[in-house]
């Protein structure tokens, strides 16, 4: 049944229907990443154990078996954490924007190969705003640490991809920390008569998205981020990992948190993240 005050609210403000569609996948990711925490299985030594090589005698043997079972647990929520907030943020952000996301099986942006050839491979677009024929690519942050990986190639021939599809590329970079990587991946999307915002990036992103679906941002979006990215500058707190019977404890000096477990059966039925049972 709908409801008759929402529907009196989009009557009166079309975008009120995208800002409650926006807060209930918030809050519908948020309580399917809870699940995952309480079924994600605890890893068995045949996925782990040979890792205990590079270790071994080292590191004490009771200490060795704990260690290893954290870090593997913890890799793998944090992978799914990955992924959901992969799901969840870009999308969101996007439809503040007034645009979509698109996939690189329908993206209009083709990869070029090395003799300046397009290719059918696509490339995925964050936001993509028809109307305007801008492709917009979201970054958190732009730090030195992407040049040690291929993915900083791509970013940089991105742009120039964009350009030669018929759009205009626009970097929006959340955190406006300086980098050289970010100076150097700036130049690339102006050369191909692209912009980039940083310093002004939730300004822009505001203006775009006008005053409904701006409220939303500055409501759920900019203030958790700002938050979090306080923490930079910060030494982790001292953090205690128990493991119970019918749940998994964080503690720091000041703050506990509980997760319940259950039986991890159910893992498949979300579509969970299977690890693979080897050495990887």
């Amino acid at each position: 049944m709908r409801n008759a005050t929402l529907d009196q609210l989009i009557r009166k403000e079309p975008d009120v229907r995208l800002y409650f569609s926006n807060l209930c996948e918030i809050l519908k990711r948020r309580i399917k990443y809870q699940r995952i925490l309480s079924i994600q299985p605890k890893p068995t030594m045949d996925q782990i154990g040979p890792r205990s090589l590079l270790e071994f005698g080292i590191v004490p043997t009771n200490l060795l078996g704990t260690w290893l079972m954290w870090r593997k647990w913890i890799f793998d929520v944090d992978n799914r954490s990955g992924q959901e907030t992969g799901y969840l943020f870009e999308p969101v952000l996007a439809s503040c924007m007034g645009g979509t996301m698109v996939g690189s099986r329908n993206s209009p942006v083709k990869r070029i190969n090395e003799s300046g050839l397009q290719t059918a491979d696509g490339r995925q677009i964050d936001c993509l705003d028809v109307d305007t024929k801008i492709a917009y690519e979201f970054k958190l942050r732009v730090t030195v640490a992407a040049s040690g990986q291929g993915r900083f190639a791509e970013d940089l021939s991105f742009p120039f991809e964009c350009k030669a599809a018929g759009l205009t590329p626009v970097l929006i970079v959340l955190d406006s920390t300086p980098s050289a990587r970010l100076d150097e991946l700036q130049k690339a999307f102006e050369a191909n008569g692209g912009a980039v915002y940083v310093d002004d990036a939730w300004g822009f992103i505001e203006e775009k998205a006008g005053k409904c679906m701006s409220a939303f941002i500055e409501n759920y979006l900019r203030p958790v981020l700002l938050q979090m990215a306080a923490f930079d500058d910060k030494l982790p707190d001292t953090l205690t990992l128990e493991w119970g019977r019918d749940d998994i404890t964080f503690k720091t000096d000041k703050e506990t948190f509980k997760i319940k477990r259950k039986d991890d059966g159910g893992l498949q039925a979300l579509g969970g993240y299977q690890t693979k049972r080897n050495a990887e």
